[in-house]
This record gives C-alpha cells, sequence and structure tokens, in this order.
C-alpha cells in the first residue's frame, strides 16, 4: 500500500509565504490605526500620555481645551508634574487618587477642578491606566479627561433650586432645617438661639385684588427686608406661601430678640409701591428660643408655629414667644379638627333657623340656614368656635354640600312665599362641583329654584373673580338669587355690585350696632338703603337687637331685618310651630324689649312658641 507523501516547499515559496503573512499583518495594523485615528479625530474627551514622572507628553483634544493634563508646551505648566499642577486636596476623593498615583494603580472618575487663565473655574473627570515596559518597569500613565463643567454648573442649580426658593432666591425649608441643625451644634455656651416663624398679614387679599404678580412683587421685597434685617452668620428663609422663618445666632437674652422682631415688623409695616399700587401690610411672629424650647430642630420649630399661631389668635401683627401652656391650645385645636372629619358621617351637624322679616308688613319672608355642632360630650358648640376650622382645612366642602341638601329638603315643609337662605363659603368657589351640588340639592328636595337665596361674601369674590362670576351666574340662571353678606366691610364692595347683578345686600352688623353709637351711623345705613333701591336690590339689616334700631332701619328704607330683636336662632322642628302661631301683622322682638305697634286687633293672642317673646298689638307677651 502506497501513503501520501508532504511536498516540501521550497525557500523561495516559504519566503514568500512569510512576505504574505507579514503584508497581511501590517495590513491589520494600519486599519487598526486608522480605526485608532478616526476614534481619536471624533472622540469628544481629551486623549493624553504621562512619563514615568507624572509630566504629560502628548495629549489629543480637538477643542484645545485647557486641562491638568495639558503637554509641556503650556508655559504655565511647563516642567510641572501632574501632582503639583492639581496639587494636594483635603477631599478624601483627591486623597484617594493621590495613592492612586503613586501606587501606579488605575484610577476611575476622578473629578478635579482647575483655575483657569480668565479666572473662571473648569471641572473635569479623568480616568487613566498605568503601563509598563516588557521588563515590568513604569513607563506612565494613558488616559482621558472628559470636560464636565457644565455638569458641574448643571448640579450646582439643581443643588441651589433644591434647597432654595425659586422666587425670592431665600434658603428654603430643607436648607433653613440644615443651617439649624449646624447652628444648634456651633452654638456657643452661654448663649442662646432663637427660632422666629413669620407669617405676612392679608397677602392673600393682596394676591387676590391687585393679581400674582403684584403679590410675588411683594413677596420678594418683604425678603428683602427681611435679608437687609439680619446679621451674616444668622439665616433667613421662606417656608412657603407667606410663611418665612429666622435663625438668630448667639442671643444672650430675650430683650434681644423682642427688639429684633419689632424691629423686623417696623420695617415690614413700612409702605410698598408695587408697579404703582401702594401696598401695606404687617407681619405676625412666633419665637421659640434655647434652652426652654430644647436642642431638636423640629421641636424649635414646633413650638415657634405655636408662638405664631397664638399671636394670630390674640393680636395679628404683633409678635409672641413661646410658652409652655401654648401646647394646650394646640393640641385642643387638633383635637377639635380630628372630632370635626368625624361629625359629619356621626350625624352631629344641625341646621338652625333665624327669619328674616319684612320690616313694613312684619311677615316673615324667609330663614337663613345657620350651622350647629353638636357634640356628643360637649353638647351644642356655637359656629365661630369651629367654621374657621371647617375652611381652613376644606371640610367645609363636604359639610357645605350637607347644608344645601338638608336646607333645601327643609324648606319644601314651609309655605311657599317663605325663602330658605344658604351661605356659602370661598372654600366651596374653587371646586368645580358648586354649581352641580346646588342642582342636585334642588332636584333631589323638590325646591323651586327661586326659593334658594345664597349668600356669599366680598371675599368669594376676591379670590378668582372670572371663575367664581362664571359660577354666580350659572347659579342666578337656574333661578336663585344671590346676596352680598356683610356689605360695606370690604375693599370694594362698590364695584363687585356693578360687575354681577346681586339680588339683595345684607348691611353688616356692625353698622346696625353703630346706630345708635357712633355718629354717622344714621347716614351710612341711610346711603346703603338709598343705593339698594337706586339698584333695584332688596336691602336686610343684620344683627338687629333693639326697638330703637329696628325702627331706623324701617324709617331709612331698608326692605328686611334680621336679628335678636325678632328671634334667635331656632331648630327646624319649631319653625312650622312658629309659623302657625304668628299672624302676619305680627313683628316679634325679646320679650324684654320695648314694644312697638302693630296692626293685629287687640283680642289675638299670640303663644310663646320655645320661649321666645313676641310682640303683640303693643304688648309683651
Amino acid at each position: 500500500m502506497n501513503s501520501a507523501v508532504p511536498t516540501l516547499k521550497t525557500d523561495d515559496e516559504t519566503v514568500q509565504l512569510l512576505k504574505d503573512e507579514l503584508s497581511r499583518c501590517r495590513n491589520d495594523a494600519e486599519e487598526t490605526r486608522q480605526r485608532l485615528l478616526d476614534f481619536i479625530s471624533t472622540a469628544s474627551d481629551v486623549i493624553w500620555e504621562m512619563d514615568a514622572d507624572l509630566r504629560t507628553v502628548s495629549r489629543h483634544d480637538p477643542n484645545n481645551r485647557e486641562t491638568p493634563y495639558d503637554s509641556a508646551d503650556n508655559n504655565d505648566r511647563r516642567g510641572k508634574t501632574i501632582l503639583e499642577i492639581i496639587g494636594r486636596e483635603p477631599d478624601p476623593a483627591i486623597a484617594a487618587h493621590w495613592e492612586d498615583l503613586l501606587s501606579r494603580r488605575p484610577f476611575r472618575g476622578v473629578v478635579y477642578y482647575i483655575e483657569r487663565k480668565d479666572g473662571s473655574v473648569a471641572w473635569f473627570e479623568a480616568n487613566g491606566n498605568p503601563f509598563f515596559d516588557k521588563d515590568g518597569v513604569f513607563q506612565g500613565y494613558r488616559g482621558t479627561t472628559r470636560d464636565i463643567t457644565l455638569r458641574k454648573a448643571n448640579e450646582a442649580r439643581i443643588d441651589f433650586l433644591a434647597r432654595h426658593d425659586s422666587l425670592t432666591n431665600l434658603p428654603n425649608r430643607v436648607l433653613f432645617r440644615e443651617r439649624l441643625e449646624r447652628s444648634l451644634a456651633e452654638a456657643r455656651p452661654g448663649k442662646s438661639l432663637a427660632v422666629l416663624v413669620l407669617d405676612l398679614d392679608g397677602f392673600k387679599a393682596v394676591n387676590d385684588t391687585l393679581g400674582h404678580p403684584v403679590g410675588d412683587s411683594l413677596l420678594c421685597t418683604v425678603a428683602e427686608r427681611l435679608s437687609s434685617c439680619i446679621r451674616s452668620r444668622d439665616t433667613v428663609a421662606r417656608l412657603g406661601g407667606d410663611e418665612f422663618a429666622v435663625v438668630q445666632v448667639d442671643v444672650e437674652d430675650p430683650g434681644q430678640v423682642a427688639a429684633f422682631a419689632q424691629r423686623i415688623s417696623n420695617l415690614i409695616c413700612e409702605p410698598y409701591d408695587l408697579d404703582g399700587h401702594h401696598v401695606r401690610t404687617s407681619i405676625t411672629i412666633g419665637i421659640a428660643l434655647t434652652p426652654g424650647s430644647g436642642p431638636d430642630p423640629d421641636w424649635l420649630l414646633k413650638n415657634a408655629d405655636i408662638a405664631l399661631y397664638r399671636a394670630k389668635l390674640d393680636s395679628p401683627g404683633t409678635w409672641c414667644f413661646f410658652e409652655p401652656e401654648m401646647g394646650r391650645l394646640v393640641e385642643a385645636r387638633r383635637t377639635l379638627e380630628t372630632e370635626l372629619r368625624s361629625a359629619l358621617a356621626g350625624g352631629e351637624f344641625e341646621l338652625y333657623y333665624q327669619p328674616f322679616h319684612n320690616v313694613q308688613s312684619g311677615e316673615i319672608c324667609a330663614f337663613e340656614a345657620l350651622l350647629r355642632w353638636r357634640h356628643p360630650l360637649r353638647g351644642l358648640i356655637q359656629p365661630d368656635r369651629f367654621i374657621p376650622v371647617l375652611e381652613e382645612t376644606g371640610l367645609i366642602v363636604p359639610v357645605g354640600e350637607w347644608i344645601l341638601r338638608e336646607a333645601c329638603a327643609q324648606a319644601t315643609a314651609w309655605p311657599e312665599h317663605i325663602s330658605v337662605s344658604v351661605n356659602l363659603s370661598p372654600v366651596q368657589f374653587r371646586k368645580t362641583t358648586l354649581v352641580k351640588t346646588v342642582v342636585d340639592a334642588l332636584a333631589q328636595s323638590g325646591l323651586a329654584a327661586s326659593r334658594l337665596e345664597l349668600e356669599i361674601t366680598e371675599t368669594v369674590l376676591m379670590q378668582n373673580s372670572e371663575g367664581t362670576l362664571a359660577a354666580l351666574h350659572r347659579l342666578r340662571e337656574l333661578g336663585a338669587r344671590i346676596s352680598m353678606d356683610d356689605f360695606g366691610t370690604g375693599y370694594s364692595s362698590l364695584s363687585y355690585l356693578r360687575s354681577f347683578p346681586f339680588d339683595k345686600i345684607k348691611i353688616d352688623r356692625s353698622f346696625i350696632h353703630d346706630l345708635t353709637q357712633k355718629q354717622g351711623g344714621i347716614a351710612i345705613v341711610r346711603a346703603i338703603a338709598a343705593l339698594g333701591l337706586s339698584l333695584e336690590l332688596a336691602t336686610t339689616a343684620e344683627g338687629v337687637e333693639t326697638m330703637e334700631q329696628f325702627a331706623i332701619v324701617r324709617a331709612e328704607g331698608c326692605t328686611e331685618a334680621q336679628g335678636f330683636f325678632f328671634s334667635r336662632p331656632i331648630p327646624a322642628r319649631d319653625i312650622r310651630h312658629l309659623l302657625g302661631t304668628i299672624p302676619a301683622d305680627v313683628v316679634y322682638g325679646p320679650r324684654s324689649e320695648s314694644v312697638i305697634p302693630a296692626k293685629a286687633p287687640a283680642e289675638r293672642l299670640l303663644v310663646n312658641v320655645s320661649g321666645y317673646g313676641h310682640v303683640f298689638n303693643g304688648q309683651a307677651v
């Protein structure tokens, strides 16, 4: 059997094979080099090489940026090592980078900054690998540098925005707490620290009447004035809305803080000229001091808030130091809020009604629905105790819906010529569902829309005149009547009468009280009644308590009157008895009041319903 014998190549053939392989390797190397050059020419990073002494020997940067890895032709850095250029930094990351360089280890993501020739600061991020010769001797580093100046600027901006108020550029709540913590940690022995929480009085009225741009200008100007009051080591911040705060360090005694608070108050009370609008405001301040309020920042802020709350209750526009017993006031408020949240579901609210009387005929023409809270433990709670809390918490919205439904349903049991009046809160107008709530209440009860009167205060129109006016027009189109309550107590009552066709104005009880107490009281009522007559509006005098007051409002042209002189608010169950036992031509008043003439014949007798006294034929019964 013959076996194949390999053919031996000649020397020439072997040489040719080697040449071919060498040529192929050269071509591959050239392609690799070209790819590397293409990569380098399009790279956004700086590519550099340092020698064993850590001096830059080559670099490539298409944008010719200035970095610590500049080559030796940079006169400012010629002959200097990277360590000399960067310098030692207290930053732990830089210290670790030094160790990497001296130990010939690779490094990644090392952030440096340098000051450029024009004085600006440049930031960059570097990555590098050491390289060695065939014998393992260190030859230097090769790596890249990325310019991150813009990124650092963006990070700084984001950090600033995260810790500062975007409108005033003051520190915000986050930075304020950080500085408060630091101030507490650095407090000197024998010195106190004060936290002042400040609330701008009447800011909402400015915002609503003059617009948000003017409101923003006011906040910025207040911020400037506050900043001018403090020392460099103190901090002023905007916590949000119209609330500011100050940390005052190195306090020697409470009198120093009191003088500081008074200085702030005086400065904030000075008039403002904002885009041609002349504005005046004041500020209420709550103060908490260490060591009495403790070293905890949250506790200090809480106590300052409690003091602010007390100051606003007692006398807005003043300042107040925190005292331990104030905590009980806040706790009572929190308890009240918690109980209110369950009161509606628990059926604890009731409606009482106070009648409106036609001043000429004496007839009851309407009843105003007034909310009462029958607490399971504390009994009947008056509205001034809980309605402000309902509005502040927003609970007035569901409670207001219940009032509308209940009042409309109860009014269907009354004679058809008697209307029901329901007060609407400004908070309810912030909800787009108000009109639907009224429509549903009328539909569910079957009450004619013409028998429903909705009372609003000037504050309702101030908060969002365009949206509010649209809602009021829709309600009036339904057939409901709209009344302006507390007329004459606001800023722009007359202008609002021009902007919306009201059906009635209610003269505020303060003017009725002043009828016989202050000069000019009668003239004010006469003017409002005349205004109502000229605009074809009904005018209701609120708070009539004496025969003399009633006689005046009747003589001056008011069309309706309401007050204790006629009847105190009564529960719904007593209305039918009241209507069924009182003739239309009889005027009612408390048993202790003087009498006023009535047209009823002498033989007719009135009974005392639910303890309310009535006047009949010139005699109290």
